[in-house]
Order: structure tokens, then sequence, then C-alpha cells
């Protein structure tokens, strides 16, 4: 009789975790689910290769077929447009987060996260955080060739280095927009081709290619309001030399923004798509 009184008594035991027992469940279950993203991309290390071939060839095609004719320069071209290429291809690269993202969710590998005893946001989150050795591979392939090839650094280490965490912290962002398109849709295919339909416009809008002066009035107000024209503006910045401190302000600020509006998002719509 005793026993089956505290056997009723003693709670029946969830999926869920019990709140405040584990603070920092999520930051270790997010973490645990990163390095199952990252083993994922070592053993099929194919998924790298738009992170290592793509930033050469926008620079071999930009560079050799358009920089004479823009500059007059391909040195100076290359001057101009590395730092920028490094934001596209950062940026490109992250779409593979939604893409990788919804084909887990139709293989059903996100029913056996909702079994476990982690935060539903947990797969979310571990997602984003294990793409980021992707965006540190895309970075040291493009300078790698860029210096192969002619480029260097017109600052210093340090501000170099802090051109690339910014560059990082704002795909990072952009990341959440992925996931948010990933829960969304019903198919890798329309996750990535909605992803590049938003993607283009904002990367090849810009000054990426040539100076904002010589576009129409239309275009210069584009660049000047789009997020993407600030992110370059101060990798270019802390690379090569010029203003700085306009840029990266509102480059944070974007990512800041763009994190609070899409991760929240993108975790309710994976709750209520559960």
């Amino acid at each position: 009789m005793t026993t089956t009184i505290r056997a009723a008594a003693t709670p029946p035991r969830t999926g869920a975790p019990r709140a405040g027992a584990r603070p920092f469940g999520l930051a270790r279950h997010s973490l645990s689910l990163a390095g199952r993203s990252l083993i994922k991309t070592l053993r099929t290390p194919e998924q790298l290769l738009d992170v290592t071939l793509q930033p050469i060839v926008f620079v071999v095609i930009f560079v050799y077929l358009l920089g004479g004719a823009i500059s007059g320069s391909q040195h100076a071209y290359l001057e101009f447009l590395l730092p920028a290429i490094m934001v596209q291809t950062v940026l490109f690269a992250s779409v593979a987060t939604g893409v990788s993202l919804n084909t887990d969710i139709e293989k059903g590998v996100f029913d056996r996260f909702r079994s476990l005893p982690i935060a539903r946001s947990a797969p979310l989150v571990g997602s984003v955080v294990g793409d980021l050795v992707r965006f540190v591979v895309c970075i040291t392939v493009l300078f790698a060739f860029g210096y192969a090839i002619g480029f260097r650094i017109g600052t210093d280490p340090l501000s170099t280095l802090a051109a690339c965490l910014l560059t990082i912290a704002f795909a990072f962002a952009v990341s959440w927009i992925g996931v948010l398109l990933g829960v969304l849709m019903r198919s890798p295919g329309a996750v990535q081709g909605t992803a590049f339909l938003v993607l283009f416009p904002l990367t090849f809008g810009t000054d990426m290619m040539a100076p904002s002066d010589t576009m129409p009035g239309w275009l210069q107000w584009w660049v000047g309001v789009n997020p993407v024209a600030d992110v370059m503006a101060a990798a270019r910045g802390l690379i090569i030399g010029g203003p700085v401190a306009g840029p990266v302000t509102r480059s944070l600020l974007w990512t800041v923004a763009i994190i609070a509006v899409c991760a929240p998002l993108a975790v309710r719509a994976y709750r209520r798509r559960a």
C-alpha cells in the first residue's frame, strides 16, 4: 500500500526538462547539436564546395573580367572588391543552414529531438552555431587566394580580424532568416530558392562592384538603406582603410535587430509545426 501511494505521488517524467533544473541546459544541448552538425559536414566534405570554390570563382570572374573596365587596374579593383566578396560569399553560405534544417525535418530527425529532454529551441540554435565553421572556412579560403594573386591588407591584423568577426556575426543573424524559411517551407529546394531570392537584391544591390555614385538615384537610395552595404563598407574600412565608426555601428544594430526578430519567429514556427 505504501509503495502504491509513493508511486502515485511521484510526478511522471516528461520529455521536457524541469524549469530551472538546468540553467545552462540550452547552451549545453545547443553545443552538442552543433557538434552533430559539424560531424555531418566533415563526413560529407562536398558540402564545403560552396565555401571553398565559390569565393575563388567570384574573385576570378569579377577581378579579371570586370576589373580593368571598372577600375582600370585589376590590382586596384582586387583591393576594392575582396572585402565585399567576403561578405557576399559568407551570406550565400548561410543559406545552407535553412536547407539542412528543412532536410532534417523532412527526414524525421527532428521528431527524435522532440522526444529528448532538451529545449525546443536547442536544435535550431545548434544548427546555426554548427554552421559557423563554414563561414570561417569561406573567409580563410578567400584571403588565402586573395594573397596568392596580390591582395594585401591596408590596415593591421587586428582590424582585419574585427572585419571577419563582424561579417560572421552578421551572417549568423542572416542564418536565422534561413532557419525561419527552413521551418516554414515544405522542401529544401523551396528554402534555397526563396533564400537566394532574398539575398540577391541585398548582396548585389550594394557598391560591391562599383561605387554607388555611378548608379541611378533610386539604386543609390537602396544602397543607402541596405544593411549588407553597411557591412561591406565596414569590412572595407577595417581591411583596406576608410570610414569605420558609422558602418560598424549600423552593422551591429542590424545584426541585433535581425536576430531579435527572426530567432523568436523561427522558434515559434518550429513549436507550432511540432
